[in-house]
Parts: C-alpha cells; sequence; structure tokens
C-alpha cells in the first residue's frame, strides 16, 4: 500500500491541489518544486502547517538529488505533475518545454528506477510511477462530434502538447524496456482554487472584477471540457494507488463549454456579487485574433476512470465555477501579489 509519496511540481495549481488532498489523507507527502514563475508555496500553506508534508525546492532534472531523496524519504509512488504548461508560453519559448517536459522528464524516470531496483521484492510490486498528463496532447476534435479515448492517437498542435506528448512516451518507454510500473492520467482542463492567472479562467476573473477589458480569441466559439481542480486531485489519488500498472486513464468532467460562455458565465457571477455601477460585465468582451494553431475542441470520455477506480466528479461546471469566482473573491491575499509583480494579465504567445 502506497503511503510515502514525491509530488513533483507540488507549488503549482493541480500540484498544490494534490499536496492539500494527501495530506489531509494520511499520506507522507515530499513536494518537490523548482519554484519556476507558476510555483508559489503560497499555495501549500495549508499543507505545510502538517507533520506529513516535506518541501523540497529541487530540479526534476537533477537526478542524484532526486534520487537521494527517494531513498531518505523512503518513497513508495512519484506523482509527476513537474511540467511548463501553459500554449500561450510554449509559442514564445518551446525550448523551454522541451528542457522541463521531456528532459526533465527522462532524468527523473532515471532516479526512480535506480530508485525502484534498489527496494525489496514486495514493495518494487507496489511502487507506481505516476504521470500527470493532458488532452491536448490528442490535438483537435470537431466540433460537432467525437470524445477522446485512451485508443486515440496523439496529433499535437502546439509546442506544449508536442513536449507532453514526447514525455508521455517516454514514460510508457520505461515501462516497456525496463519494466518500471507507470501509471498515465490524460485529464481535460481544470480549474478552481491557486490558479495562476494566465489562464483563461482566473485571467477573466480578475480582470473582470477590474473593470478591465476581456479578449476572447476568435470567436469564443473553441470548446473545451472543464474539470474542478480538487475533483481532478481526488481522481488522481485513486490512478496512482489502484491503477494497473502500464495503464493510461482520461480524467475529464463531462462539462463541454465554449470559451465565451465561460466568459460570459463569470461576468454573471461577478455581476450578481459585486456589481460595477452603470455596467454589466458583458460589455467587457471584446474579440482579439485568435492563438496560433488553437484546438477546436476537446473532449474527455472518462468512461474508463469512472469504471475501473469508481471516480465520478462531485462538481458541476456551474457549482464549480461559481466556488472558484467565491474563491478569487476571499483571496486577495493570494493573488494581488502574483498581478504586482509575476504577471498582471498581458497577453502570451504572439507570432509576429
Amino acid at each position: 500500500m502506497i503511503r510515502r509519496v514525491l509530488v513533483t511540481g507540488g507549488a503549482g495549481f493541480i500540484g498544490s491541489a494534490v499536496c492539500r488532498l494527501l495530506v489531509a489523507r494520511g499520506y507522507h507527502v515530499v513536494c518537490l518544486d523548482k519554484l519556476t514563475y507558476a510555483g508559489n508555496r503560497a499555495s501549500l500553506r495549508d499543507a505545510e502547517a502538517e507533520p506529513g508534508f516535506h518541501f523540497v525546492r529541487a530540479d526534476i532534472a537533477d537526478t542524484e538529488t532526486v534520487l537521494e531523496l527517494l531513498r531518505n524519504e523512503r518513497i513508495e509512488g512519484i506523482m509527476h505533475l513537474a511540467a511548463e504548461s501553459h500554449v500561450d508560453r510554449s509559442i514564445d519559448s518551446p525550448a523551454a518545454f522541451v528542457e522541463t517536459n521531456v528532459v526533465g522528464t527522462v532524468r527523473l524516470l532515471d532516479a526512480a528506477l535506480a530508485h525502484w531496483r534498489t527496494l525489496p521484492a514486495r514493495a518494487r510490486e507496489h511502487f507506481r510511477f505516476h504521470h500527470v498528463s493532458t488532452d491536448e496532447v490528442f490535438g483537435d476534435l470537431p466540433f460537432d462530434s467525437g470524445v477522446f479515448t485512451e485508443a486515440t492517437p496523439y496529433a499535437p498542435s502546439s509546442p506544449y502538447s508536442a513536449s507532453k506528448a514526447a514525455s508521455d512516451h517516454f514514460v510508457r518507454a520505461w515501462h516497456e524496456t525496463y519494466g518500471l510500473p507507470v501509471v498515465l492520467s490524460n485529464c481535460s482542463n481544470n480549474y478552481g482554487p491557486f490558479h495562476f492567472p494566465e489562464k483563461l479562467i482566473p485571467l477573466t476573473i480578475l480582470n473582470a472584477l477590474e473593470g478591465r477589458p476581456l479578449p476572447v480569441y476568435g470567436r469564443g466559439e473553441n470548446v473545451r471540457d472543464w474539470l474542478f481542480v480538487e475533483d481532478h486531485a481526488a481522481a488522481l489519488e485513486r490512478v496512482l494507488t489502484q491503477g494497473r500498472p502500464g495503464e493510461t486513464y482520461l480524467i475529464g468532467g463531462r462539462a463541454e463549454a465554449t470559451n465565451l460562455s465561460v466568459v460570459e458565465a463569470i461576468c454573471d457571477i461577478l455581476d450578481r456579487r459585486q456589481p460595477l455601477p452603470g455596467m454589466v460585465r458583458r460589455s467587457l468582451i471584446g474579440f482579439v485574433a485568435d492563438r496560433p494553431g488553437h484546438d477546436r475542441r476537446y473532449a474527455i470520455d472518462p468512461a474508463k476512470a469512472e469504471r475501473e477506480l469508481g471516480w465520478t466528479p462531485n462538481e458541476s461546471f456551474a457549482s464549480g465555477l461559481s466556488k472558484t469566482v467565491d474563491w478569487y473573491l476571499a483571496n486577495r491575499w493570494w493573488w494581488e501579489p502574483i498581478r504586482a509583480s509575476n504577471y498582471a494579465g498581458e497577453r502570451l504567445g504572439r507570432v509576429a
């Protein structure tokens, strides 16, 4: 039974949700994070107060440091979430995505393999390397039909999704070649508390709260399948502890929505919570030139995870979005320093 877990990228959005959940459920959690621009220890404030949590600032590409950590902490499972993850930034700086998502994953796999080989037979049997990936590796779907399944061929469209596709393949290769017991999961778009405000939902919340323009790519018709981050964290625990070695599990919220409808829903919630004098926030919406290589639609069929792991999301998109808006309204202490220093909301990912 896995009770001692290394979470890479644990100071990030999804990683911090995983750390908070695992600590609350009694796991010994070692969080490894390089603390790049989107890593934020403030997101771990609740977890850090618990005796079963240990934070280490380090790079997944530092194989020797990671291996020493795995051995000293007697790690029984790895949840690998460390990644560069923003498509627009991958357009601006693709090499950074290759270094972290591909090279970093390979070096982490080397450390995991070396650690796993030294474990007693029963511990080797129960050990898992869980690689957390994205539905973007599958590319694009038509607006009117189709869903991604575990059998969907890879067809990445952006430097980000290409780097995640490559890392997925390396993880599978370490299983097939060396026998490392791995499980993989590919998720749909996450949203919720502690989300770095470069992504659509938190960026829209904060801009709309302040009465700033709300730019929407193209005509806002692109469709995403939305998953509340705490539901995702619960699914990831099940993949780690119940997933079959070598298998992939797709995790989705069964909650498709166009980008424009998401922005409009946020405007409506904020108009009810904190009205702007003489203005409805939908009037702030404006359409801008589309992002290069912008996939039309993502949609996940999570039936395998539901059937084999007994997981279903607790939140609908409406309830999760309402909770998310309320969290940002109540937690200025977390996001105001980011807006003031790291990222003020400017557009990224332009191609000259």
